[in-house]
């Protein structure tokens, strides 16, 4: 495996519960169009399935990173 690769899979094991939330975000904002949607067509998010998609999937990325742990950082006491 090269370094190429493994950083790659290194940023999807890291971020792995925003990808998730970005993934289930982006279909429920595409049911969410797809079932309620606006039948009249002058609303801004839920008239597109494109732009109901990319909103579901911003909302469900931020809303799944909120439970996203930070590793602590280790430093280095020198005496």
């Amino acid at each position: 495996m090269n370094e190429k690769s493994n950083n790659k899979f290194s940023f999807i094991l890291n971020n792995q519960l925003t990808i998730l939330g970005i993934v289930l975000g982006a279909i429920g904002g595409y049911l969410y169009y797809h079932y309620i949607g606006c039948s009249s067509g002058s609303c801004a998010i839920t008239s597109k399935p494109l732009n109901s998609t990319i909103y579901g999937a911003l909302m469900g990325g931020l809303f799944f990173n909120m439970f996203k742990k930070e590793k602590p950082k280790h430093t280095s006491h020198e005496n």
